[in-house]
């Protein structure tokens, strides 16, 4: 998962973009009306851990996602994987003693949570925060890959959302769980990607790029700069463009490099990631000069959306390669 897209797949949609503002603001009326009944009371060791089917979804879930990020494993009795992953996952939870709380679903018992987030195979790791669904990984992943999946959604969590995670009862957590990793103090950067953060989530793309680019000038290196600023061109690219026509346009002009550009960034907005890449790897085999440079150049702006570590990008890095060798 890469810095603030919160996946590994790394899908950026636009609807997220103003539902982020808004969940925010949900989040924030939660906590004030749980505030206003005598606060949120603390969590036990039994509740950073439990099970939850589709009746108690709203409640035990969604609510709950308003005071704390909710991490779902998605598993059943059959799948081998599964019963590696989720005691790794039950750990882990009691050793970050309320950053987060896990939420265990049966498939077999709850298909339809399974259907309605889209999962492929099990196990399947998603999240809730201020109801919104992130997809974090599949499959059985090695434990470090999964800190460090825990710990951007707990980071994207408190700067996006100001969810810092359920207090819990002193004691309560198990004493045998090592002690969790200290914080690192933050980057001499944090408060100025945070104010760009919250530009992006607030629709402000001019005054999302600004701040990015204030940041990237003083440090240009900074990778979560990068991405925040990929984002929020692409989002610039795409909010008045006319879906249909430009779909229409693409299918009608296939040798049309701009056309195919504007479909690609409609692609990966909703969430197509490989039709996006496999267009522009079209593009570039279709085409020669400066118009297949320019679909190079732009398939290499959307790898940044992405991030370099997702196993999509990676494959259409090598799909560009035999286009272009």
């Amino acid at each position: 998962m890469q810095p603030r897209n919160m996946s590994m797949s790394g899908v950026v949609d636009l609807a997220a973009v103003k539902a982020a503002g808004e969940a925010k603001q949900k989040a924030e009326q939660a906590r004030a009306e749980a505030a206003r009944q005598g606060g949120t009371p603390p969590v036990g060791a039994s509740g950073l851990v439990f099970d939850v089917d589709e009746a108690g979804f709203e409640l035990e879930v969604l609510q709950r996602s308003a005071e704390v990020p909710v991490v779902i494993d998605f598993w059943a009795e059959w799948c081998e994987p599964c019963k590696q992953l989720g005691p790794l996952l039950e750990r882990l939870a009691a050793e970050y003693v309320g950053r987060f709380v896990l939420a265990k679903v049966d498939v077999e018992a709850n298909q339809m949570l399974f259907q309605q987030f889209g999962v492929q195979s099990i196990p399947a790791v998603f999240a809730v925060v201020a109801g919104q669904a992130l997809p974090l990984f599949q499959g059985a992943a090695p434990e470090g890959q999964i800190r460090q999946v825990l710990d951007q959604l707990i980071q994207v969590s408190e700067q996006r959302f100001g969810i810092v995670g359920a207090p819990v009862q002193p004691g309560a957590a198990d004493e045998s769980a090592p002690a969790a990793a200290p914080q690192p103090p933050a980057g001499p950067h944090d408060s100025a990607l945070a104010l760009a953060h919250e530009a992006l989530d607030a629709g402000d793309l001019g005054g999302a790029l600004q701040a990015y680019k204030n940041v990237l000038s003083d440090d240009p290196g900074n990778l979560e700069a990068k991405l925040g600023l990929s984002q929020a061109e692409l989002l610039q690219r795409v909010q008045d463009l006319d879906p249909q026509k430009v779909r229409r346009d693409a299918a009608e002009r296939p040798t049309d490099v701009q056309a195919q550009l504007a479909a690609a960034d409609l692609d990966l907005v909703g969430g197509h990631v490989e039709d996006a890449f496999g267009r522009l790897i079209d593009a570039v085999k279709r085409t020669a000069g400066e118009d297949r440079n320019a679909a190079r150049v732009r398939l290499l702006e959307l790898f940044e959306v992405i991030g370099p570590d997702d196993p999509r990008v990676t494959a259409a890095r090598t799909a560009l390669s035999r286009a272009l060798f």
